[in-house]
């Protein structure tokens, strides 16, 4: 079982501290780790490892609802500009990384905001300082489910 589909179960039985909703077609989750505040993934609820093996229907309906949930992350997060990823390189299933940016961001790297996350070290994104904490999480999931109930009605 993938990586991907073993959150999915933990979702299912009510062990994932990071859940914020479940969709249509898939299941919205706050990131691990918070370098780029608010970051959030949005997990197809079908084992997919690419957009075209879904069928049509449902493929048009996982890329509205993430633009429904990035429109919901980037209100919440007050981001100035959103960068969204469906990789699959390292978990080869079909979910979207939702990383809220802010000016000067990067400014740590000398990149000022300017440029993908992933130029970011990822031992530095994923640093336990960069955890998310329990009480900070359980503020963002409400802010986020909150969020995202205006724009699903």
């Amino acid at each position: 079982m993938c990586l991907i589909c073993q959150r999915i179960e933990l979702i299912k039985a009510g062990k994932n501290p990071y859940f914020v909703k479940e969709l249509e077609t898939g299941y919205v989750v706050i990131g691990d780790h918070q370098y780029f505040k608010g970051y959030t993934l949005f997990l197809a609820k079908e084992h997919v490892t690419e957009l075209h093996h879904m069928e049509t229907p449902a493929k048009f309906r996982f890329l509205e609802e993430m633009s429904l949930v990035q429109e919901a992350v980037a209100k919440t997060f007050e981001a100035e500009k959103m960068n969204i990823e469906l990789l699959g390189n390292g978990d080869a299933h079909a979910h979207w990384h939702l990383f809220p940016r802010r000016a000067g961001d990067m400014k740590d790297h000398g990149l000022n905001g300017r440029g993908p996350v992933w130029w970011v070290p990822w031992e530095e994104m994923a640093a336990e300082d960069c955890q998310v904490k329990s009480h900070e999480l359980e503020q963002m999931i409400k802010a986020l489910s909150d969020e995202l109930e205006k724009h699903l009605v």
